[in-house]
């Protein structure tokens, strides 16, 4: 197995992009009812992480077949360190309250590309 600062350091060299971020799997483990009563603080603090410029990406995954909402939510944090992220993971209220747990990981972002298109006078904003 190869160690994680080592393998950044080899795809800087090449060229890639290596930015890394942090990938966080928020897995419900309490009734909806009871998860649905921390939405609102959970909201608010991920409003938060984002002014902090912390939040790079939040929303929910479906189930395997695309068709269902399933309960899992994925979250991308910026961070400095892993134990930074795991913090900023821990202060959300869905876990700090218990209704649910997560994993996280590193994520090294090396290939890619994304669109974004603002339209200055309609303040539309399209991301994809």
């Amino acid at each position: 197995m190869v160690a994680w600062s080592e393998y950044k350091s080899a795809a800087k060299e090449r060229g890639a992009l290596a930015l890394e971020l942090y990938v966080v799997i928020s897995t419900p483990v309490a009734p909806p009812e009871r998860l649905k009563q921390v939405l609102p603080d959970h909201l608010d603090y991920q409003a938060r992480q984002e002014e902090a410029g912390f939040l790079a990406f939040a929303g929910p995954l479906s189930d395997e077949t695309g068709e269902h909402m399933q309960g899992r939510g994925l979250i991308i944090y910026r961070a400095e360190t892993l134990e930074q992220a795991r913090a900023i993971a821990e202060g959300d209220p869905m876990h700090s309250s218990g209704v649910r747990e997560f994993t996280i990981r590193r994520w090294l972002v090396n290939e890619g590309s994304f669109s974004l298109n603002v339209g200055l006078s309609s303040g539309k904003v399209e991301f994809f």
